[in-house]
């Protein structure tokens, strides 16, 4: 594929970005015209409740739905090229999952009860289940194992959620705002609560734009690196950082949102090949269009109640995670 070919992907994308954007303004229980969000965008009216609609719930949620399908889209990419896994994900590999626990378990025993107040939690958790993933994924002499690494992942993913669960259940009135967070949500949220994690998405962003040549060494075998001459360690560990921030911070904004991170890399490398310069920038515009997509289906499923975001994101997460599976256990 020519370089002019994935430009007018990317740029396709883009577009497919911004149309699901304006659909999610638009689109709900209460429906309004693309002139009305037209005219609310460049005429703000807060006497109007079409205005106040869109300008205090759907736009946050549209905007938090960008950044949250983006960095779980780019983390995953980030871990399959990190662990040379193509079923590897925060969400497979148990770091959302870590991410959760944490944010539980402070919020059970410390004070607050938002996960937003928790933040810091929510990268504890992710670095920790990150730690514990590998460290049961190596295998001495041969380095980290593929189906080690998922098995492991998923082990991981089970003890968190249980622990999680059970505190929930121990505590069901002091945790009954987190109930719905905890499937998937990037609705009744404010752009206040958005601010303050945009110096962690934009750090995140830029070590990615920093790192785009060197990732693309990780793709080949150690053997070949050690004679080019080249350490990978120091490109490694930004990396993993980038994951562990991006999973945290996310987790934290919509809570437990899965299969994203698995399957827009892989059609990222469908589209635009393994050249993270194309493949990062392609992952973040068809994360951030795929979330919005999810959550404006979401409204609809059985109105007039909503279905978390993260169910729909696991239904069409799942057959494509079976199918990578099956043909990932072939070839061992």
């Amino acid at each position: 594929m020519s370089p002019a070919s994935k430009l007018a992907g990317l740029l396709f994308a883009l577009l497919l970005v911004l149309a699901s954007f304006a659909s999610s303004l638009a689109l709900g229980q209460s429906s309004t015209s693309f002139d009305t969000l037209a005219h609310t965008l460049t005429a703000y009216d807060p006497s109007l409740t079409s205005h106040l609609v869109i300008m205090t719930e759907r736009l946050p949620r549209a905007m938090i739905a960008v950044l949250v399908g983006a960095s779980l889209a780019v983390s995953g990419a980030l871990m399959q090229s990190l662990t040379r896994n193509a079923l590897a994900s925060p969400g497979i590999l148990g770091i959302n999952a870590g991410a959760m626990l944490f944010v539980v378990i402070s919020a059970a025993y410390f004070t607050g009860n938002m996960p937003l107040s928790l933040i810091w939690a929510a990268f504890l958790g992710a670095a920790t289940a990150a730690s514990m993933v590998y460290f049961l994924g190596y295998e001495r002499g041969s380095g980290s194992s593929p189906l080690r690494t998922v098995l492991a992942g998923v082990a991981i993913t089970a003890l968190c959620v249980s622990f999680a669960q059970g505190l929930l259940v121990v505590n069901q009135e002091r945790f009954g705002s987190l109930i719905f967070w905890l499937a998937g949500s990037v609705s009744g949220r404010s752009l206040d609560s958005l601010w303050p994690l945009m110096p962690l998405f934009l750090g995140a962003a830029l070590i990615c734009v920093l790192l785009t040549r060197q990732l693309n060494i990780l793709s080949l075998d150690d053997e070949v690196v050690r004679a080019l001459g080249q350490r990978t360690g120091l490109v490694r560990l930004f990396a993993g950082l980038v994951v562990v921030t991006l999973s945290g911070a996310s987790v934290a904004l919509a809570g437990m949102i899965g299969f994203i991170g698995l399957i827009v890399p892989h059609i990222a490398r469908a589209l635009f090949g393994r050249d993270h310069r194309w493949l990062l920038p392609a992952c973040t515009l068809l994360g951030a269009a795929l979330l919005l997509i999810a959550d404006t289906a979401a409204r609809f499923v059985i109105p007039p109640e909503e279905v978390p975001v993260g169910v729909m994101t696991a239904l069409l997460g799942a057959p494509l995670f079976l199918y990578l599976a099956s043909r990932r256990s072939q070839s061992l």
